[in-house]
């Protein structure tokens, strides 16, 4: 097994290749949608036919915003967590999707990588879904483990043998140090999360937003001392600041 890390948009992109067969553990940006397969085709010298498996941590538009596209263009078979219904659903779902589109933008010309095109649909059809420690098909040596509290279908991606576990957003680098993200909408699900992260045998852990670090680097002491204690959401966020102004 092989492990590629390259950038994407704005986040960290990592391709598993095993026997000329490949896997993303994540669905990127649509804007990444080029970049992946150049690599495929460029820089692994493979057919992008060979991308069998994509998986969908979660719906935001670093994660979920290439996969149909992907999907499209390669036949790969989408995974997602086996959760009810859509996270965009409805007319808050409509407008955070939005919000949420215009923050990836926000991040893209933060960081010098311009505008790009970001635009996905808010709801997405997988081909499997699993549940808390299932083995990936075809890539039974990877499982998925539900680390909710971001939202409430969040995967991370385990390989025992390398002990290394991909964890999407469940821990964010900011100034060098690896705090909770925003937002979490579910705080007793995150601390969960946390805990399960802790407990589990891994030397390193993948980030989507800070790389491959070491999991001794992390400060599970300070993480759990910053884990929200209530959810702390776009909306609130508003009313709070909206409250703050009218105070």
């Amino acid at each position: 097994m092989q492990l590629h890390q390259f950038d994407g948009y704005i986040q960290q992109i990592y391709l598993v290749e095993h026997n000329q067969k490949l896997m993303l553990l994540d669905g990127c940006c649509r804007a990444d949608v080029k970049p992946v397969l150049s690599y495929i085709t460029q820089t692994l010298k493979l057919p992008v036919q060979n991308l069998e498996k994509v998986v969908v941590t979660h719906m935001h538009p670093d994660h979920a915003g290439g996969a149909d596209k992907l999907r499209k263009i390669t036949g790969c078979k989408l995974i997602g967590a086996n959760v009810e219904g859509h996270w965009y659903q409805g007319i808050d779902g409509y407008f955070m999707h939005l919000t949420d589109m215009a923050l990836a933008r926000w991040v893209g010309k933060r960081i010098g990588k311009g505008k790009r095109k970001i635009r996905y649909a808010r709801k997405l059809s997988f081909d499997i879904l699993l549940n808390d420690q299932d083995a990936i098909p075809g890539f039974e040596e990877w499982r998925v483990l539900f680390t909710q509290g971001h939202t409430d279908r969040d995967l991370s991606v385990y390989h025992q043998e390398s002990k290394q576990v991909y964890i999407a957003d469940l821990l964010v680098s900011v100034k060098g140090q690896f705090i909770p993200p925003f937002p979490v909408f579910y705080p007793n699900r995150y601390k969960r999360s946390i805990a399960k992260l802790e407990a589990l045998d891994v030397e390193h852990v993948l980030f989507a937003h800070g790389g491959k670090q070491q999991k001794s680097a992390l400060d599970f002491p300070l993480i759990n001392q910053l884990a929200p204690k209530e959810p702390q959401t776009h909306w609130r966020s508003v009313k709070k600041k909206l409250f703050k102004s009218l105070s």
